[in-house]
């Protein structure tokens, strides 16, 4: 590209930062999107944005009914070609246990005599673990036909994080993680997927609770000296009540006891990596949140759990930040307020909630189409779907979420990453989207010759629906036709859902 249509383009597009920028418009009048609209709509909010053909589907199977479908992910069929490259993935199948023992580290007084050709060896077996796990989700969140399942998958694993930075455990485990304890229930019950990532030995690890052990019992030796309140706090705060929830600095420290003696196990057992240490766990009767709880080992846990999710504030607090999600960064009280009766209506099953939101009159209103703005995983994930991406370059996708600030697991904070355009919306991000636009229009996020895969702009325009503003289609017509499809990516219209 010449210097100065570089820089012409540099100049427009910090217009459009400007834009992007402005507050958001006033909520005072409320109508309803029309039937053109919708389609992108759902495409935007359900999936990850739309790929060729996505728009013609939706119209032809009406929005209605591709909602159900999404709903029900298991009527709808996947697509071979996807399945064969998972298939190629051989550790997504492994259980903890055996992937602990096949490509972890060896016990201490082994490694200690490894000489370093060795350890390079090992290292590089970790290695090839984290790089499937890292394949496998961005293998599924662009061409997988069960979308809203891997837009939840997004949701939930923020929800209930855990970071590949925490140590060499979690990178072992956090494929096993979310395969085992995200996607199963991320459209199913909250209690089935609480449990689920209360009993994971990635969360265990990761929130220490591994270490958490009654004092004085006959476990508290070593690395495991007394009560950790880690999980226990981020149970509460994060997972379930909320940080307003109603609870107490005592409420924390019962909760801690409640789970001692949840913790892990490498290398034997049933091979989930999870095991119950009867004598780590302090096993006296509590009271938590007001409600008796017997001692009773690990069913104790069990109790707390359905504490938890039975409680208003995780009604609530799950049911905001779901609106906000779907909806708008400041959802709507009327909205939240119906969904959490949704959700204590139907003992927390998440189907139910999302089917109450994307039936609402809220979820259709012209004040919120188009005006949530991506994260950068949602913008690459849509962009590589929208250029038709089938067979991704997978290290230029992580480096481009790295360099956006948003690399593949690696927020390092329990609260995962934030959805929020105030978040994410600043100069240098928005810079290094637009840099990136130019690369991904000549085919660069897939492998093979850029050339093969360049993108045109009129199917570009197509695959999105024909929804540009009249000032972007304006400076796209404009433009060389060979920088037209890159500013469509880079219009302010790709940067939001």
């Amino acid at each position: 590209m010449k210097r100065t249509s570089r820089y012409w383009i540099i100049s427009l597009l910090l217009g459009l930062i400007v834009w992007l920028g402005l507050p958001s418009c006033s909520y005072a009048d409320s109508q309803l999107i029309n039937s053109t609209e919708q389609i992108t709509h759902v495409l935007n909010r359900l999936s990850f944005g739309p790929a060729p053909g996505d728009i013609e589907r939706v119209k032809s199977m009406g929005v209605e009914t591709y909602i159900q479908s999404q709903l029900h992910p298991e009527t709808i069929s996947e697509s071979p070609k996807l399945t064969q490259k998972l298939a190629q993935l051989k550790t997504l199948n492994l259980t903890p246990v055996q992937i602990f023992n096949d490509y972890g580290p060896l016990p201490p007084k082994q490694q200690q005599k490894l000489t370093q050709k060795e350890k390079r060896a090992i290292n590089r077996l970790m290695n090839k673990v984290v790089q499937e796990t890292k394949q496998s989700r961005l293998l599924q969140a662009i061409s997988s036909n069960k979308q809203l399942q891997e837009v939840m998958v997004d949701f939930w694993f923020n929800h209930f994080n855990i970071s590949i930075k925490k140590g060499r455990v979690t990178r072992l485990w956090l494929g096993t993680y979310e395969r085992d304890a995200i996607r199963p229930y991320v459209l199913g019950n909250f209690r089935d997927l609480l449990g689920a990532t209360a009993h994971h030995p990635a969360m265990l690890f990761y929130l220490d609770n591994w270490l958490n052990t009654a004092p004085g019992s006959k476990g508290s030796r070593g690395r495991f000296k007394g009560l950790n309140e880690n999980y226990a706090r981020e149970l509460m705060e994060l997972h379930t009540l909320g940080v307003d929830g109603g609870y107490k600095q005592e409420d924390i420290v019962t909760l801690a006891r409640i789970f001692t003696g949840w913790g892990i196990i490498r290398r034997r057992g049933d091979g989930s990596g999870f095991n119950f240490y009867a004598n780590r766990h302090d096993n006296s009767d509590k009271i938590f949140l007001g409600v008796p709880i017997k001692g009773g080992g690990i069913a104790e846990g069990e109790k707390a759990l359905d504490i938890l999710v039975n409680h208003p504030s995780t009604a609530r607090y799950l049911s905001y930040k779901l609106a906000q999600y779907f909806l708008a960064d400041s959802p709507p009280e009327t909205l939240v307020n119906r969904l959490t009766k949704r959700f204590q209506e139907t003992n927390g099953n998440i189907r139910f909630v999302l089917g109450t939101l994307f039936d609402s009159p809220e979820f259709w209103d012209t004040n919120y189409y188009h005006s949530k703005f991506k994260t950068p995983y949602q913008y690459i994930i849509s962009a590589a779907r929208a250029t038709g991406t089938d067979n991704p370059r997978f290290g230029r996708i992580n480096g481009m979420l790295n360099q956006l600030g948003m690399p593949l697991f690696g927020c390092v904070t329990p609260d995962g990453y934030k959805n929020t355009k105030e978040a994410w919306l600043n100069p240098d991000g928005m810079m290094r989207r637009i840099s990136f636009a130019t690369p991904i229009s000549r085919g660069g996020l897939s492998q093979g010759k850029s050339k093969n895969n360049r993108v045109e702009s009129a199917q570009l325009m197509a695959t999105l629906g024909n929804n540009l503003s009249p000032k972007t289609r304006e400076i796209v017509a404009n433009s060389p036709n060979n920088l037209q499809p890159a500013l469509i990516l880079g219009s302010p219209e790709m940067m939001q859902r």
